[in-house]
């Protein structure tokens, strides 16, 4: 059988499986936001971060962030643009909304490390989501001193619009053609925590210093409420852009889930080596493929279901 044809049977053993199933439990990584033309290489690195390729040879946004800056108002310049380019201007394609369509009339759930709010952004049901490893869209202290977030989205505004980024109608910034855009912002624009001074942070999941807020705490009680209402249904476990960047918190639960419950399915895409546990391989579907691509046949196939 050619990989062409073998594609083709998993997709629709896949399409069975989501519309057998009793209810789905999604697992997001970074993959799926990449697929959705979030993608922190490429093009898109070279166009909102150039000028920082070129001084410090950059070679994607996140392992960016780690980058000895000359000084804190360039690093704010860059984590800036990061956060807001990433969760705040428009996904470039609509993987997310046709995610959306494909799981509409199943009972499901979404565990996500992405921190772009990609699944807000694209119209899911809050009260459907868990973000686990934080979110662009707040900041907390460094230090922690205590555990509360804070909106960060006007300041956010403030630092692009001071590097000389443009907005325009729609609220969307754009770099100036007349000249290059600055590589600092304003030392006035830093943010400090309201309690101790400390500098701020985004909320992510760096280290152990991540504040886990009321919000979260919230959203992991809705969680684990959903696995206890379902552990024991014919259950869709479905893996999507899932790497080994931190198997512990989707990958090794969702296989663990799958062996403990003789009636649940494992199903996994990624474009870059996916793959099952070898104790559930029998009722797993691995599928290596475009993630937007893969969406898309799959709304295809359900659509000609109806």
């Amino acid at each position: 059988m050619s990989d062409t044809e073998n594609d083709t049977e998993n997709l629709q053993a896949l399409s069975d499986a989501i519309a057998q199933a009793d209810s789905i439990l999604v697992g997001a990584g970074s993959g799926l936001s990449t697929a959705a033309g979030l993608n922190f290489a490429g093009d898109r690195l070279q166009k909102y971060f150039g000028d920082f390729v070129q001084k410090y040879q950059i070679t994607d946004m996140y392992s960016g962030c780690f980058t000895k800056f000359s000084s804190r108002e360039e690093r704010w310049a860059y984590w800036s643009r990061w956060a807001w380019f990433n969760r705040f201007e428009e996904i470039p394609k609509n993987t997310m909304s046709n995610l959306k369509e494909l799981l509409l009339g199943k009972e499901y759930f979404v565990l996500t490390t992405n921190i772009d709010h990609t699944f807000i952004r694209a119209g899911f049901d809050k009260q459907k989501l868990c973000y686990t490893q934080g979110d662009f869209g707040v900041l907390q202290c460094s230090v922690p001193c205590h555990e509360e977030t804070y909106d960060d989205k006007q300041l956010l505004q403030k630092m692009i619009a001071a590097q000389g980024y443009v907005q325009d109608d729609q609220g969307h910034f754009q770099a100036p053609k007349d000249h290059p855009v600055k590589m600092e912002i304003p030392s006035e624009l830093i943010p400090h925590c309201p309690k101790c001074g400390a500098e701020m942070d985004f909320d992510l999941f760096w280290d152990n210093r991540f504040v886990r807020d009321k919000g979260w705490h919230i959203a992991h009680a809705r969680y684990e409420s959903w696995l206890k209402k379902h552990q024991n249904e014919h259950i869709l476990f479905l893996e999507l852009g899932v790497g080994f960047n931190s198997p512990g918190v989707i990958k090794y639960p969702f296989w663990q889930m799958t062996a403990d419950n003789k009636n649940a399915i494992f199903a996994t895409i990624d474009l870059n080596q996916p793959c099952t546990w070898n104790q559930i391989e029998d009722r797993s579907i691995v599928i290596q493929a475009d993630l937007d691509q893969a969406i898309k046949d799959l709304l295809q196939m359900k659509e000609a279901r109806s």
